[in-house]
Protein backbone atom coordinates (compact mmCIF):
# COMPACT_ATOMS: atom_id res chain seq x y z
CA UNK A 1 0.00 0.00 0.00
CA UNK A 2 3.28 2.49 0.11
CA UNK A 3 2.19 5.52 -1.61
CA UNK A 4 5.40 7.44 -1.43
CA UNK A 5 8.12 6.80 0.53
CA UNK A 6 8.36 7.91 4.26
CA UNK A 7 11.90 7.41 5.76
CA UNK A 8 11.00 6.75 9.54
CA UNK A 9 9.06 4.01 8.45
CA UNK A 10 11.97 2.19 6.40
CA UNK A 11 14.13 2.85 9.68
CA UNK A 12 11.33 1.53 12.00
CA UNK A 13 10.45 -1.80 9.86
CA UNK A 14 14.34 -2.52 10.61
CA UNK A 15 14.53 -1.07 14.14
CA UNK A 16 11.37 -2.60 15.64
CA UNK A 17 11.79 -6.56 14.91
CA UNK A 18 15.18 -6.44 16.24
CA UNK A 19 14.13 -4.78 19.75
CA UNK A 20 10.62 -6.64 21.11
CA UNK A 21 10.97 -6.40 24.58
CA UNK A 22 11.85 -9.78 25.77
CA UNK A 23 8.40 -10.56 28.07
CA UNK A 24 7.27 -13.94 28.71
CA UNK A 25 3.29 -13.54 28.83
CA UNK A 26 0.24 -14.33 26.03
CA UNK A 27 -2.91 -13.69 26.67
CA UNK A 28 -6.23 -12.84 24.20
CA UNK A 29 -5.37 -9.74 22.62
CA UNK A 30 -8.17 -7.59 21.30
CA UNK A 31 -5.92 -5.72 18.56
CA UNK A 32 -8.02 -2.33 18.19
CA UNK A 33 -8.54 -1.70 22.24
CA UNK A 34 -9.42 1.78 22.51
CA UNK A 35 -12.46 4.00 24.16
CA UNK A 36 -14.14 3.92 21.30
CA UNK A 37 -14.48 0.66 21.12
CA UNK A 38 -15.83 0.17 24.46
CA UNK A 39 -19.29 0.56 25.70
CA UNK A 40 -18.77 2.62 28.76
CA UNK A 41 -21.74 2.39 32.02
CA UNK A 42 -23.83 5.37 32.48
CA UNK A 43 -23.44 6.12 35.75
CA UNK A 44 -20.50 4.39 37.26
CA UNK A 45 -16.67 4.53 35.77
CA UNK A 46 -16.46 1.76 34.10
CA UNK A 47 -16.53 -0.91 30.83
CA UNK A 48 -19.32 -3.03 30.73
CA UNK A 49 -18.35 -4.08 26.83
CA UNK A 50 -16.01 -3.94 24.32
CA UNK A 51 -16.70 -4.30 20.72
CA UNK A 52 -15.12 -4.77 17.20
CA UNK A 53 -12.84 -7.80 17.93
CA UNK A 54 -12.64 -8.89 14.81
CA UNK A 55 -8.96 -8.13 15.31
CA UNK A 56 -8.21 -10.66 18.01
CA UNK A 57 -5.29 -12.71 18.20
CA UNK A 58 -3.31 -14.61 20.97
CA UNK A 59 -0.29 -11.77 21.99
CA UNK A 60 1.48 -9.69 24.73
CA UNK A 61 -1.69 -8.17 27.08
CA UNK A 62 0.75 -4.84 26.80
CA UNK A 63 0.28 -4.37 23.14
CA UNK A 64 -3.52 -3.80 23.68
CA UNK A 65 -2.78 -1.85 27.23
CA UNK A 66 0.34 0.62 25.25
CA UNK A 67 -2.56 0.92 22.24
CA UNK A 68 -4.97 2.11 24.89
CA UNK A 69 -2.63 4.52 26.19
CA UNK A 70 -2.18 6.17 22.27
CA UNK A 71 -5.30 8.63 23.10
CA UNK A 72 -3.15 10.15 25.93
CA UNK A 73 0.14 11.00 23.62
CA UNK A 74 -1.52 11.55 20.22
CA UNK A 75 -0.36 14.75 18.92
CA UNK A 76 -2.99 16.89 17.86
CA UNK A 77 -6.93 16.52 17.74
CA UNK A 78 -6.75 13.54 15.17
CA UNK A 79 -9.31 12.89 12.30
CA UNK A 80 -10.57 9.70 13.39
CA UNK A 81 -8.37 6.33 12.30
CA UNK A 82 -7.89 5.80 16.38
CA UNK A 83 -5.95 9.09 15.86
CA UNK A 84 -8.05 10.90 18.24
CA UNK A 85 -6.34 12.67 21.63
CA UNK A 86 -6.92 14.03 24.85
CA UNK A 87 -3.51 15.12 25.11
CA UNK A 88 -4.61 19.07 25.76
CA UNK A 89 -8.12 18.17 27.13
CA UNK A 90 -8.39 19.04 31.10
CA UNK A 91 -8.54 16.11 32.37
CA UNK A 92 -9.61 16.00 35.66
CA UNK A 93 -12.58 18.00 34.71
CA UNK A 94 -13.73 15.19 32.40
CA UNK A 95 -12.75 12.37 35.19
CA UNK A 96 -10.20 11.24 33.15
CA UNK A 97 -6.84 9.79 35.11
CA UNK A 98 -3.91 10.95 33.66
CA UNK A 99 -1.38 8.62 31.65
CA UNK A 100 0.52 8.07 35.25
CA UNK A 101 -2.87 7.44 37.00
CA UNK A 102 -4.17 4.81 34.04
CA UNK A 103 -0.62 3.26 34.00
CA UNK A 104 -0.50 2.81 38.13
CA UNK A 105 -4.42 1.28 37.88
CA UNK A 106 -3.27 -1.13 35.10
CA UNK A 107 -0.14 -2.27 36.99
CA UNK A 108 -2.49 -2.83 40.63
CA UNK A 109 -4.83 -4.80 38.62
CA UNK A 110 -2.46 -7.03 36.45
CA UNK A 111 0.51 -7.11 39.79
CA UNK A 112 3.19 -5.52 37.69
CA UNK A 113 5.43 -2.78 39.19
CA UNK A 114 5.42 -0.65 36.51
CA UNK A 115 5.46 -0.92 32.65
CA UNK A 116 9.60 -0.66 31.22
CA UNK A 117 10.08 -0.40 27.72
CA UNK A 118 6.67 2.05 27.59
CA UNK A 119 8.58 4.16 24.25
CA UNK A 120 9.01 1.20 22.38
CA UNK A 121 5.34 0.69 22.73
CA UNK A 122 4.51 4.00 21.51
CA UNK A 123 7.07 3.76 18.63
CA UNK A 124 5.31 0.56 18.03
CA UNK A 125 1.65 1.76 17.91
CA UNK A 126 2.67 4.90 16.37
CA UNK A 127 4.21 2.85 13.37
CA UNK A 128 1.19 0.62 13.40
CA UNK A 129 -1.33 3.55 13.01
CA UNK A 130 0.81 4.56 10.07
CA UNK A 131 1.27 1.36 8.39
CA UNK A 132 -3.04 0.91 8.98
CA UNK A 133 -3.78 4.19 7.63
CA UNK A 134 -1.19 3.71 4.48
CA UNK A 135 -3.83 0.92 3.27
CA UNK A 136 -6.24 3.52 3.53
CA UNK A 137 -4.42 6.26 1.74
CA UNK A 138 -3.64 3.07 -0.85
CA UNK A 139 -7.46 2.57 -1.17
CA UNK A 140 -7.69 6.25 -1.83
CA UNK A 141 -5.09 6.34 -4.25
CA UNK A 142 -6.91 3.13 -5.62
CA UNK A 143 -10.49 4.93 -5.67
CA UNK A 144 -11.79 1.84 -3.63
CA UNK A 145 -11.95 4.05 0.23
CA UNK A 146 -15.31 3.44 1.53
CA UNK A 147 -15.12 6.13 4.43
CA UNK A 148 -15.81 9.76 3.38
CA UNK A 149 -12.83 10.31 5.82
CA UNK A 150 -10.12 8.21 4.08
CA UNK A 151 -8.35 11.43 2.76
CA UNK A 152 -7.82 13.37 5.73
CA UNK A 153 -6.89 10.24 7.67
CA UNK A 154 -4.44 9.19 5.09
CA UNK A 155 -2.43 12.36 5.86
CA UNK A 156 -1.73 11.22 9.17
CA UNK A 157 0.69 8.78 8.12
CA UNK A 158 4.07 10.76 7.90
CA UNK A 159 3.26 12.93 11.26
CA UNK A 160 2.66 9.36 13.05
CA UNK A 161 5.67 7.58 11.44
CA UNK A 162 7.77 10.72 11.72
CA UNK A 163 6.26 10.73 15.58
CA UNK A 164 6.54 6.61 15.98
CA UNK A 165 10.12 7.49 14.98
CA UNK A 166 10.75 10.14 18.22
CA UNK A 167 9.54 7.45 20.58
CA UNK A 168 12.32 4.65 18.84
CA UNK A 169 15.08 7.66 19.11
CA UNK A 170 13.81 7.62 23.05
CA UNK A 171 13.98 3.88 23.00
CA UNK A 172 17.54 3.90 22.03
CA UNK A 173 17.26 3.46 17.93
CA UNK A 174 20.03 5.88 16.24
Amino acid sequence: SETETIPEMNKLMEWLPENVPQEESNSIVHGDYRLDNTVLHPTEPKVVAVLDWELSTLGHPLGDFTYSLMQWVMPGQGTGGGTGSIKTADLKSLGIPTLEEYIQMYCERTNRSGIENLDFYFSYNFFRLAGILQGIAGRVRDGTASSEHAKQMAANVRPLAEEAWVYARRAGAK
